[in-house]
């Protein structure tokens, strides 16, 4: 072997240990422990700060492969604040690319159909995304409500019941704003124009539609529930939802007592006529759609069976005759 060969040779080999050893910084896991860790990136933190975090939470051995990576990359400034679900299994790699397009961790929160401003702030709170007392007043800004060109009077009706993902980065206004943006989609497409027909404004039709909602003890049942509302609107009887007082009272404890129900507010249908000022709740699809789709039957009361169902009458005689059977029946067994 002569001279030039033994050098291209040697130029070789030191190529491949150069060669295998960037990979291994860039493409081998720090260890084979696939447990993920919550990672936070701070907003505008250094990618040296970054790495020391990394590093810290056992994400990486060193900084050598990441280091290298942003260099070659062009990915210095590009790491994206917020909280992140990393393991030790992934390579260098692989968490660069994750920081750099801001694969953050999300939360999938569910909420059903009925709940109110209240209830959602507190399951999102429970969650740790939102200060719960800061969802509140924000969801309940009537001035906030009006620059997303919502009718109001609070954003009560307008957080539509959905699965969403959210991350710990959203403030609450990019939260609120995802859900009314949900709520806009589905009314736009689906009941806007049947609204337009029926003569109903979006606040007369979710107020309407949040009522049936928790009044309601199944689907099958909500489009009779609108009938007797529909008809007691045409006739001019006072709705008397206990629904509707019950948001009206602050701090309500779970008994609804007659005193309750002659204390005025503007949400006692015992008192007022007409809907109340806006939505006691954020209603879903179906309710939506039974307050534009009421069933043809001539309903004017309804009682509850005490099963999760209702017993609906067209006249005051048999109202009160279920009264008697349902309710009175049950305070006995009491």
């Amino acid at each position: 072997m002569n001279r030039r060969e033994l050098i291209t040779l040697t130029g070789l080999g030191i190529l491949l240990v150069v060669t295998v050893h960037i990979y291994s910084l860039c493409f081998v896991p720090a260890s084979n422990d696939t447990t993920t860790r919550i990672v936070q990136i701070p907003q505008g933190a250094s990618f040296r700060v970054v790495t020391n975090i990394l590093i810290k939470n056992g994400i990486i051995k060193d900084e050598s492969g990441l280091d290298m990576l942003a260099w070659l990359t062009g990915s210095y400034r590009s790491v994206k604040a917020g909280e992140y679900e990393l393991s030790p299994s992934m390579s260098a790699y692989q968490v660069l690319d994750i920081l750099v397009k801001g694969r953050v961790k999300e939360y999938v929160v569910t909420f059903p159909e009925g709940y109110s401003i209240k209830e959602i702030a507190r399951t999102l709170a429970r969650k740790g995304l939102v200060d719960e007392k800061e969802f509140i007043e924000k969801a309940m800004d009537r001035e906030f409500a009006r620059s997303l060109g919502l009718p109001g009077p609070t954003l009560e009706g307008y957080l539509f019941p959905d699965t969403y993902r959210f991350t710990k980065n959203m403030g609450v206004e990019d939260i609120i704003k995802k859900m009314t943006e949900r709520f806009k989609h589905i009314y736009n497409t689906e009941f806007r124009e049947l609204a337009r027909r029926r003569g109903m404004t979006t606040k007369e039709v979710i107020t309407l539609a949040s009522i049936i909602e928790k009044e309601a003890g199944s689907r099958e049942e909500m489009r009779d529930i609108s009938a007797v509302f529909h008809n007691r609107l045409k006739k001019g009887y006072r709705l008397e939802s206990d629904p509707t007082v019950i948001y009206g009272i602050p701090d309500f404890d779970g008994n609804l007592t007659r005193k309750h129900l002659k204390t005025w507010t503007p949400y006692n249908t015992y008192l007022i006529y007409g809907l109340p000022p806006g939505p006691i709740a954020n209603p879903g699809r179906t309710a939506i759609h039974a307050a534009l789709n009421p069933s043809p039957a001539d309903y004017l009361y309804f009682v509850s069976k005490n099963d999760g169902t209702h017993h609906f009458s067209r006249t005051l005689r048999e109202h009160n005759m279920a009264v008697e059977r349902y309710q009175k029946s049950l305070l006995k067994k009491r």
